[in-house]
């Protein structure tokens, strides 16, 4: 565990690592009661389950989101900035950057859930990163941060809460046509809960969208504390030490012998070299030095380049078809050498989140519940709206991308409420905030995080 490391380290950069750790715990947190209570609000609103019941029941799910759903998301967020460039610097000035992205997403994020706006945690944690990200590598060169991965996660963002809200409309429109039982429709009584039926429809929407923010969201948190694991202990976690490094040398090898099997037709030479870069990154594993910073950071960047190489040529059918499904299997091995998160960095971002569930949700179900449309939300639009932000943010784990369980739930019940009433059933008001925070949040945070590094950087 990293706790066994931190002794390792000077004082100071202990006690900044301790900080910087019990930062990431409360972006977590905070993350939980912000985005989660949207997975919360229509159980709550409804009377279907009481308060305390739903956020426990929710922080469940949320939990075992986090823990089953791999690591993705994680890895696409990490990929905002370059790593290999933060390994090299100081542990100041890679304090200043945690720092300065973990103050400046909590910041805005508790800002905007005490005036109850819904706003995406993954907008505010990427323009941090990506914010931070360029105030570093203005002063220190290097790659600088990954726009290309930063806009393929942009494009995600702006397509889902679209999307979210196209399904919704569609959804209302389904049920409304192949319901007999009107009773789904009703807004919900105040003293009394729902017909069972409903109880059971809304918690398993609840749990879904619980279950798939988790597995979504909690990896963001993941991926962050990887960052913070990388700018402080560049050596323990450069390379996936809890592999045998025998198993990654095998893989190695393994490509080169299946690619000068096949290597044939016009594509012959360029598959011998690709064989033979194969084969000078398993030699190199033979005489690295693991407790070398300089060798060891020449390896992963070996192992990474050998694994872009690999993928650019199945993606372009360089390969042959003989030798892809093997050579496939190779590039994840590999892969987990340097993608790869600790058994208790997730368990601990899963407890957190969980946490931070149960509390602080009151402000954000009122807004979900009562403000975005003109009407109070009824069974059906919640079921509804819950239903296709669980399916929408379960799509974007599986592509690896990180997308805003506010912002997906917030458009679908948008959505419902024009399927019931028109354009003219949602409330302007509401509406101008939510898209306000969604236009503000990436140039606020860019430039807040931006500042926080020169700032802090200053002291460090």
């Amino acid at each position: 565990m990293a706790f066994a490391f931190i002794a390792d380290l000077p004082t100071f950069a202990a006690i900044l690592l301790i900080i910087c750790l019990l930062a990431v715990c409360l972006f977590e947190a905070i993350n939980g009661f912000h985005d989660t209570a949207n997975a919360v609000a229509t159980v709550i609103y409804t009377n279907t389950l009481k308060p305390v019941q739903a956020v426990i029941w929710s922080g469940i799910w949320n939990f075992i989101g986090v823990y089953v759903g791999g690591i993705a998301v994680a890895m696409g967020i990490i990929k905002l900035i370059p790593l290999n460039d933060l390994m090299l610097q100081p542990i100041g000035e890679n304090s200043a950057l945690v720092l300065s992205i973990l103050l400046a997403a909590i910041a805005w994020n508790l800002g905007t859930w005490y005036l109850g706006i819904p706003c995406s945690s993954s907008h505010t944690l990427i323009g941090s990163l990506l914010g931070a990200g360029f105030a570093f590598w203005s002063i220190h060169k290097g790659a600088g941060p990954n726009w290309g991965k930063a806009g393929e996660i942009g494009m995600s963002l702006l397509v889902s809460p679209l999307f979210g809200f196209s399904l919704a409309i569609l959804l209302m429109y389904v049920l409304k046509n192949t319901i007999k039982s009107k009773r789904i429709f009703n807004e919900p009584n105040e003293k009394k809960p729902p017909p069972f039926w409903i109880r059971a429809v809304l918690v398993t929407t609840c749990t879904l969208v619980s279950f798939f923010h988790g597995s979504n969201d909690g990896q963001k948190g993941v991926g962050l504390l990887l960052v913070v694991l990388i700018a402080f202990m560049p050596l323990q976690y450069a390379l996936n030490h809890e592999i045998p490094l025998e198993q990654f040398k095998n893989s190695a090898k393994s490509v080169e012998a299946t690619l000068l099997q096949n290597a044939t037709g016009e594509y012959i030479d360029h598959i011998k070299a690709l064989a033979a870069q194969a084969g000078r990154v398993a030699t190199e594993m033979d005489s690295v030095d693991m407790k070398d910073k300089a060798q060891l950071f020449s390896l992963r960047r070996s192992l990474q380049g050998l694994n872009k190489n690999l993928e650019a040529d199945l993606k372009s059918g360089l390969i042959p078809a003989a030798a892809r499904s093997s050579v496939r299997h190779e590039i994840k091995t590999l892969k987990s050498a340097y993608e790869f998160a600790p058994v208790w960095a997730i368990i601990l971002i899963a407890v957190c989140l969980g946490i931070g569930t149960m509390i602080g949700w009151k402000r954000i179900v009122v807004t979900i519940g009562e403000k975005i449309g003109k009407t109070h939300l009824t069974y059906a639009q919640g079921a509804s709206a819950e239903l296709c932000a669980a399916a929408t943010i379960g799509l974007s784990t599986g592509l690896g991308l990180p997308v805003s369980t506010t912002h997906v739930l917030s458009s679908g019940i948008a959505g419902t409420m024009v399927a019931s009433g028109g354009i003219k059933n949602l409330q302007r008001k509401t509406i101008k905030n939510i898209a306000i925070a969604w236009l503000l949040t990436l140039p606020v945070t860019f430039v807040l995080s931006a500042l926080l590094f020169l700032l802090i950087r200053l002291f460090l």
